[in-house]
């Protein structure tokens, strides 16, 4: 439970260097339409900065909870230009019940049935239809997930909820979205600039989603009125991606998300050597402990979005029920 301060201030100022390093070359670039490169560069590092917002609103990084919040707001809001309050709203939720039926926010009915309820309700042929199928749309619309991450969070920020420094939000915000445009369109002609924007916004959208979406996806959905105790209900409802270093990287520390869930507070260094631990204790217990590869992570993914479409899934296969009956 120690802090990381080396790793996370080398972060915070290796990707804060990294975006000033890509800015100036943007405008040393020009008129070219080889900074569609520097927008794939652009739109991977804004997704590693994302992940340091989401240690930040965690309080992973300092013990102070002041600086967890200012920091996160910087970084999440000013350099990402995504709504803090928002997202922390929402994923707040979720850890508080993860993969639970009118509890978690990410199972929400929406352009993609998650739970068989939601698939239920799609009642037109075309709605039913698509249902069947969601599963190849998966991948493709989350290409889409930038904007609508960015969008999410203006509505909040501009809503009448109630929103924590709701004035140093939209102020961020705002000066991150209107200078990150114009800037595009003083180097670039409309054209390209659109181009570059739009190419940003979407490999922005799907890194996220292959970084989140493997996390819950196609484990074990709880019905409301289901009662599970801690242990169980963050370790059951989650899933890990083995792999190397690389993959630590990639996923920003959420392929150990089982660890994640059970110490949110811990420093994402120290999720790959507690795991051993979490994953013998589990074992004593008889809890199953689920981790893949990616590969068969997206795989898992993609078939579940499929099958709950199709209305083959369980309500509730409950996983404490079938370890009695193994």
């Amino acid at each position: 439970m120690r802090r990381a301060y080396g790793y996370y201030w080398s972060k915070l100022v290796g990707l804060t260097v990294a975006g000033l390093v890509l800015a100036g070359t943007f405008v040393h670039m020009g008129d070219t339409w080889w900074q569609l490169s520097t927008a794939v560069v652009l739109a991977l590092l804004m997704t590693q900065i994302a992940f340091l917002g989401h240690d930040a609103a965690h309080r992973q990084i300092f013990v102070s909870g002041r600086w967890n919040e200012w920091v996160s707001l910087i970084v999440v809001n000013l350099f990402a230009g995504m709504g803090l309050g928002w997202w922390q709203r929402k994923h707040t939720k979720h850890h508080a019940a993860p993969n639970q039926v009118d509890a978690d926010p990410d199972i929400d009915s929406g352009v993609l049935a998650l739970t068989p309820q939601a698939a239920a309700g799609r009642t037109s042929r075309l709605g039913r239809w698509l249902a069947t199928k969601q599963g190849w749309f998966f991948f493709p619309l989350l290409l889409l997930e930038g904007v609508n991450l960015h969008v999410q969070g203006l509505k909040r920020v501009l809503g009448r909820d109630r929103v924590k420094r709701r004035w140093v939000e939209l102020s961020f915000i705002g000066f991150r979205l209107l200078s990150y445009v114009a800037l595009v369109f003083v180097i670039l002609p409309p054209g390209k600039a659109a181009a570059f924007i739009g190419v940003q916004l979407a490999v922005f959208g799907l890194y996220m989603g292959l970084s989140f979406a493997p996390n819950h996806i196609g484990m074990p959905i709880v019905p409301p009125t289901v009662k599970i105790d801690f242990l169980r209900r963050q370790v059951l409802m989650s899933r890990n991606i083995t792999g190397g270093r690389w993959v630590d990287t990639f996923m920003g520390g959420l392929n150990f998300q089982v660890e994640h869930h059970l110490f949110p507070s811990m420093a994402r260094p120290n999720l790959r050597k507690v795991a051993p631990m979490v994953r013998a204790y589990c074992e004593q217990l008889g809890v199953r402990y689920t981790e893949t590869s990616i590969g068969q992570s997206y795989k898992a993914v993609h078939d579940y979005i499929n099958r709950v479409g199709r209305g083959g899934l369980d309500v509730w296969a409950c996983p404490l029920a079938t370890q009695y009956r193994v």
